[in-house]
Formats: C-alpha cells, sequence, structure tokens
C-alpha cells in the first residue's frame, strides 16, 4: 500500500478522528439519553463523558489494531468489512461500559445492558456512516495534497 493508505494515520489524526466521532455522538446521546431516563442532564452528562473517554481510547486501540489486520489480510473496506468493524468495536465497548453505567445509575447489569443495547442501536449505523464519510473526506484530502506537491515539483 502506499503512503497515503488510509491504514497510514499517525497519532494525532487518530486523536482527532477519534475526538470528532465522540464530540458529535456525545452531543446527540447526552440529551437523548437524559430525557428517555428520565434522569437529570449533568448525571446523564457526566456518564456520557466517562462513556466518551473511554470509547475515544478505545476507538484509537481498535483502529490501530484493525489497521494493522488490514495491512497483513489486505482486505479492502467494503461494506461487509465496515459492518464488521463496527459490530466488533461495539462488542469490546459493551465489555467495557455497562458495568459502570451500572454502577454510577445504580441500576442492575441488565438495565445497563438493554441501556447499552440502545446505544448501540444509534451507534452502529453513526459508526459505520462516520468512518466511510472520514474515509471519503481524508481520501479526497490526500489525493489534493499529493496533486499540490507534484504540481509544485515542475
Amino acid at each position: 500500500m502506499s503512503s497515503t493508505s488510509s491504514t497510514d494515520r499517525g497519532f494525532w489524526e487518530r486523536a482527532g478522528h477519534a475526538l470528532a466521532f465522540e464530540l458529535i455522538a456525545l452531543g446527540i446521546c447526552a440529551p437523548v439519553v437524559a430525557w428517555a431516563m428520565d434522569k437529570p442532564m449533568g448525571q446523564i452528562g457526566v456518564l456520557t463523558l466517562m462513556f466518551s473517554t473511554i470509547a475515544m481510547l478505545w476507538n484509537m486501540i481498535f483502529n490501530f489494531l484493525f489497521d494493522h489486520a488490514q495491512k497483513r489480510l489486505g482486505f479492502e473496506r467494503g461494506l461487509g468489512v465496515r459492518l464488521l468493524h463496527g459490530c466488533l468495536f461495539e462488542a469490546g465497548l459493551v465489555v467495557l461500559l455497562v458495568p459502570l453505567a451500572a454502577w454510577w445509575l445504580s441500576i442492575s447489569l441488565l438495565q445497563a445492558l438493554v441501556l447499552d443495547i440502545g446505544l448501540i442501536l444509534f451507534f452502529l449505523p453513526y459508526s459505520v456512516c462516520f468512518n466511510w464519510v472520514y474515509d471519503t473526506l481524508r481520501a479526497r484530502y490526500v489525493r489534493r495534497q499529493s496533486i499540490s506537491v507534484a504540481y509544485e515539483k515542475r
């Protein structure tokens, strides 16, 4: 793969990708979850911020590992792979977030799992769409930069 491949992302790009993903999701989820659970916005806001922080770290780690798997195995990121990517990512989050939600909200693990399933129903299509749009915009930017560099070398 060339140096402009979608798998060649540095730390700062990964951090920016994760931050944009989480900030958009946070702005959508916090008010909706607070309303749906009839809980104070502050309590849900702090929980979603904790979720977001954990998810950002998991996002960076998971995508780093996924990119390495793509380099090693040489698969393309079509719809099937993107759906698998989203499912694996969310499964990791379930393991990390359900106990935290149960503790923070003083609810059972089953209730926290139901909450998490609701979030997954949002995040699966959101993550597939966000990453597809991000990859498309990134490819355009990289292509534009390559053309600019080639033009300047003339």
